[in-house]
């Protein structure tokens, strides 16, 4: 059986039918193994919430809103406040988007924020995507590690850091905060 499906599998590759591309996947670091869309329980939570997760003694708070800024790169007396759910991912973020129609961040679409860890800009990109009455109205966006940010990546042509190994700790992409 193992043998028919790697033949098939050959096959649709070979054919052009099948097709490799880097891609988000559903991680499990406890389980060691990638999880099929369908496996993953989706949950909204409308405040903080203990939840518990696999792989740890103690049920893990969701659902806090941060904020914190960035500093214009052409301004550092000018900065844009971001809001998010997962800091902890700030090391990836490969820009910060805006709603189009947002007055009050129109004027810095086009121009950069200087990332305060990688020490490089990131683009203040438009998205129609973007909530403007969440949080501040300015997401970072971080595309190796959230499936929205990841598709807005797609059509802005971001990169994608990835800022986790297997067992969820931070990497060398991560420079001085990597855990080696």
């Amino acid at each position: 059986m193992c043998r028919a499906v790697n033949e098939a599998f050959i096959r649709l590759h070979d054919s052009g039918k099948i097709a490799r591309k880097k891609s988000l996947v559903n991680w499990s670091c406890h389980l060691q193994t990638a999880i099929s869309d369908i496996e993953v329980d989706h949950r909204t939570v409308d405040g903080p919430t203990l939840i518990r997760v696999p792989g740890y003694d103690e049920p893990v708070r969701f659902g806090l809103l941060y904020q914190f800024a960035y500093k214009l790169a052409d301004d550092e007396d000018q900065e844009i406040v971001v809001s998010t759910t997962r800091p902890e991912t700030m090391v990836g973020d490969t820009a910060v988007a805006v709603h189009p129609e947002d007055t009050r961040y129109s004027r810095y679409i086009g121009r950069f924020v200087q990332h305060p860890i990688r020490m490089e800009k990131i683009p203040i990109i438009a998205d129609t995507s973007v909530d403007p009455h969440f949080g501040t109205g300015a997401l970072k966006i971080t595309p190796a590690h959230d499936p929205n940010d990841y598709r807005t990546a797609e059509c802005h042509q971001l990169p994608m850091i990835n800022i986790f190994d297997n067992q969820g700790k931070a990497n060398e992409n991560c420079g001085t905060l990597a855990v080696i």
